[in-house]
């Protein structure tokens, strides 16, 4: 009887330190082909330059592509969370994808960061969002900056023109919501869709309005379609795109035609240029000279820092967690979620973040910066 009680304890021991040691499994689903491409692929690079352990536990980051579509995006985080059993998902690029994978995360009761912009998807007005984090700047928060560089330019008139989408959806609600109250008239309302070739019938539209300014609401390389076409019909006035723009792929496919473009940006796109003092340069310097290693001098792009500061959010969240639960269990993730809107005063390459339950992105203004296309280079706007 004292030989097998002690062959139970052995094995009971045993089971209880392989639990103990479970690997942390985080599954990613981004838009790695497809329109958004130039978007999710720095984010695909960026994974393989994460830490393999947090807290003394082993990631295994299991990336999934979704080629920029939503049902692709939906079934990817479904196979993640059945089959790889998931501790956390990350993703997707795309707000229309991310927003389409809130349901199957709160159903799962599993942790998801977002790295695609939308208010929307941390929207606290709808409860299953409890489970959902992400990291891009509020549409609020750049419309905000691109409304007040127009106002104090003597802008008065703007046309819009964006994706038929969720994306581009969200920009004209919250774009015209600050444009009103600054008494900025908006006279034009465009949409194109993502992989259209021709924007001729909008653009001929905008330039009847006769707009001091054009903002453009697309992003990645799609969002240069309308820019080049506005710039091929003689248009003069001044330019503006989101932060979705913000890599080089869109510099190179615009070329001439996105000179003079002024955007609003995380602090990371430049961050080079940002002054010593400011508390976000050494963590986005970090980001570019490791991504920059890997990839070549001027590779960085502000969407592979979204998937780097997902990791950072992880890296300051799961060891709280891990002292609630063990990875692998319901238990961990209810306590990784906790552990996720509890964060504060954590430094991303994009930002200070100060979560609470009524907001899952926790950026003040200093998520932003203005930046101006200068001779095929981002210009700091001081």
């Amino acid at each position: 009887m004292k030989f097998k009680k002690t062959l139970v304890i052995a094995v009971l021991a045993s089971a209880f330190a392989a639990v103990a040691h479970a690997d942390i499994n985080v599954g990613v689903t981004v838009s790695a082909t497809g329109p958004a491409a130039s978007l999710g692929i720095p984010e695909k690079n960026t994974f393989a330059l994460m830490p393999t352990t947090i807290a003394g536990q082993k990631i295994n980051y299991i990336i999934l592509d979704d080629a920029s579509d939503t049902t692709t995006a939906v079934k990817n985080v479904r196979k993640l969370i059945a089959e790889n059993k998931v501790d956390v998902i990350v993703g997707s690029t795309i707000t229309p994808n991310s927003l389409a994978m809130i349901d199957v995360v709160a159903e799962a009761e599993t942790p998801m960061v977002s790295m695609a912009a939308s208010a929307r998807i941390v929207d606290p007005a709808n409860p299953k969002v409890k489970w959902v984090f992400k990291t891009p700047q509020n549409d609020i928060q750049m419309s905000t900056a691109i409304v007040e560089h127009m106002t104090n330019s003597g802008v008065k008139t703007v046309a819009f023109i964006g994706f038929s989408d969720a994306y581009g959806e969200g920009w004209f609600q919250e774009f015209s919501k600050v444009a009103e109250a600054r008494k900025l008239q908006v006279v034009a309302n465009e949409r194109y869709n993502r992989n259209d070739t021709s924007v001729t019938g909008q653009v001929l539209k905008i330039i009847a309005a006769k707009a001091d300014a054009v903002l453009i609401a697309g992003s990645g390389t799609p969002a240069a379609l309308p820019q080049v076409a506005l710039k091929e019909k003689g248009y003069a006035g001044k330019l503006y795109q989101t932060h979705g723009v913000a890599n080089n792929d869109f510099l190179r496919v615009g070329g001439k035609n996105v000179e003079g473009t002024f955007l609003p940006a995380g602090p990371v796109l430049v961050a080079s240029q940002l002054p010593d003092t400011n508390p976000i340069k050494k963590v986005a310097m970090e980001y570019v000279t490791k991504y920059e290693a890997a990839h070549g001098k001027g590779t960085t792009s502000t969407f592979g820092a979204h998937a780097w500061d997902a990791g950072l959010l992880l890296q300051n969240a799961v060891p709280a967690a891990l002292k609630k639960a063990q990875p692998g269990s319901k238990e961990f993730r209810a306590a990784l979620r906790d552990a996720l809107e509890g964060l504060k005063n954590v430094t991303l390459s994009h930002g200070i973040v100060n979560m609470s339950p009524q907001d899952h992105l926790g950026f003040d203004q200093r998520a932003r910066v203005m930046v101006k296309i200068e001779n095929g280079a981002w210009k700091l706007q001081q």
